[in-house]
C-alpha cells in the first residue's frame, strides 16, 4: 500500500498552508495549479498523478518521490 505524506513533507519544512504550497509550486518551479487541486492533495490520496505535478512537488518542497509517498506492503491474512 503507498501512503501519501505530503502532509508531514510541508509541516516538516515549516509550510502550513496550501496557500504557500502553490507559492511555492509557482516560484520554484513555474507550476501553477488551482486552488482546488492544492486543496485535493492536501485532504487525501490522489488516485493517479501526472509526472510534472510529481516533478513540480518534488522541486518546490526540494524532497524526492520517496519522501511523499511511503510503501508499506499488505499482510496476507493467515501469514
Amino acid at each position: 500500500m503507498l501512503v501519501w505524506m505530503l502532509r508531514k513533507v510541508m509541516t516538516d519544512k515549516g509550510i502550513w498552508s496550501g496557500a504557500h504550497l502553490a507559492r511555492l509550486l509557482q516560484e520554484k518551479s513555474g507550476y501553477r495549479l488551482s486552488a482546488p487541486s492544492v486543496s485535493a492533495l492536501l485532504l487525501g490520496q490522489p488516485k493517479q498523478m501526472k509526472a510534472e505535478t510529481l516533478d513540480a512537488l518534488c522541486t518546490a518542497l526540494d524532497c524526492t518521490p520517496n519522501d511523499l509517498w511511503v510503501h508499506t506492503p499488505n499482510k496476507i491474512k493467515g501469514a
